[in-house]
């Protein structure tokens, strides 16, 4: 997107082809305008059209050009605090029905997958979340009592039953995440795009969102050569947020991650790495992530952005890591190569802000984009259509809040990841 290799990878080189948009150039008459093509602006205009509102979707750029298509493809359940934080942060209602309800969220994906024929590549085999030593395991085994006394389909794996389904032997133990999987994530939102259009949706494309005022009861979007004019407006444009609502991005801290993936493995090496396809991350505080693609390519990645001395650091470091964990595929080349912006909020929490009359949004996911994406965007198009009230929503209605010390964090996480990749350490 936008001649640029880094931004997409081998995602881009792999998905079904975008559906055709246009950019406005006229002015148009909706009931509701959301503003952002990611998964949560376009779950919100397909379960919108299908509850027979019009909704139309403004694209600053390509859809799935933010988070939605440069993401690892994760379908995660649940959030990154334990369970048993979360009535903490939220309170003991929201908190109750927030891990409900993102704890459930891989289903209602692989729901609408199955609904709307989306072609993405979906595994549903599970995630791995990997223990890097004594301390991971602990950690892992925290969650698991916690998450299974919820009655998720959680399992604590040995380091032997790890090894058998990763194919190494590197990791203490894992937690088994039955609820989660994978799939192709800029197949996805495109596939969930075209849903969207088929039920009734309009959806425009570079057509960045400059400008709104309200007029009686209607709001109207401007763009720089068209408008819309509704009664409701969804921001959903996450950390890519730019314009009228450029405060969502400000209440986050910037957390660069990148991916590389390799050429198609063998047959052979296939059958004994990730057989069973799941998707994999671990408990270092740098983290590592890995799975598979279709075709047999492994997907490898860390935080950090590819970009000034970055991307030579974490290209070597990816080769050395791939090599530790898998001696047998020996020096690794890689075929794409790509990096994005994770938006993190100070308590790793997603936040629900009323930016004025009938103007909502749900922002911060930290990461965790596919799940909770989907379902909070149908979330918003119940609460539009009536089915729910403010008062039903799994979060707090909050202030938008400028992160201290932002730029600040998100150059130390840049620079932190550089050093821990060039020196090998494990923060």
């Amino acid at each position: 997107m936008l001649n640029d290799p880094l931004s997409h990878g081998l995602w881009e080189k792999t998905a079904p082809p975008a559906p055709e948009t246009a950019v406005l150039k006229t002015d148009v008459d909706a009931d509701v305008v959301i503003v952002g093509g990611g998964y949560t602006g376009i779950s919100a205009a397909l379960h919108l059209a299908q509850g027979g509102v019009k909704a139309v979707v403004l694209e600053a750029t390509e859809i799935g050009f933010g988070g939605a298509g440069r993401n690892v493809g994760l379908i995660n359940a649940g959030m990154w605090v334990l369970p048993s934080e979360i009535p903490n942060v939220l309170g003991p209602v929201h908190g109750e029905r927030a891990l409900d309800l993102l704890g459930n969220a891989p289903y209602l994906v692989r729901e609408v997958i199955g609904k709307h024929g989306i072609d993405c590549e979906l595994e549903t085999n599970g995630t791995l979340h990997c223990a890097v030593g004594a301390s991971g395991l602990r950690e892992l085994e925290q969650r698991f009592r916690e998450w299974s006394a919820r009655g998720a389909d959680v399992r604590l794996l040995s380091a032997d039953e790890t090894a058998a389904r990763i194919g190494t032997n590197a990791y203490a133990g894992s937690l088994l995440d039955m609820r989660a999987g994978t799939l192709q994530p800029l197949a996805y939102v495109r596939g969930l795009a075209r849903a969207a259009i088929a039920a009734g949706a309009e959806i425009y494309t570079g057509s960045a969102a400059v400008h709104t005022e309200r007029k009686g009861s209607r709001w109207t979007v401007k763009t720089a050569a068209g408008s819309v004019s509704a009664n409701w407006i969804i921001v959903a444009s996450e950390y890519y947020s730019a314009g009228p609502w450029e405060a969502v991005r400000n209440e986050q801290v910037l957390l660069p991650y990148f991916n590389f993936a390799t050429a198609p493995l063998s047959d052979s090496q296939l059958k004994r790495i990730l057989p069973g396809r799941e998707g994999c991350w671990d408990t270092r505080e740098v983290l590592s992530s890995f799975r598979m693609d279709k075709a047999g390519r492994l997907v490898f990645g860390s935080v950090g952005a590819l970009r000034n001395t970055g991307r030579t650091i974490h290209r070597d470091w990816a080769r050395r890591a791939i090599r530790k964990l898998f001696p047998e595929l020996g020096e690794v080349s890689f075929e794409s190569e790509w990096y994005g912006q994770i938006g993190m909020t100070p308590d790793a929490v997603p936040r629900f802000h009323r930016f004025g009359r009938n103007v909502v949004g749900f922002s911060g996911y930290n990461g965790r984009g596919i799940a909770p994406g989907t379902v909070f965007g149908k979330t918003l198009a119940r609460l539009i259509l009536g089915e729910i009230g403010e008062d039903d929503l799994p979060l707090p209605v909050s202030d938008v809040v400028e992160a201290k010390y932002r730029q600040l964090k998100g150059a130390y996480y840049e620079a932190g990841a550089q050093i821990a990749h060039f020196t090998g350490a494990r923060l």
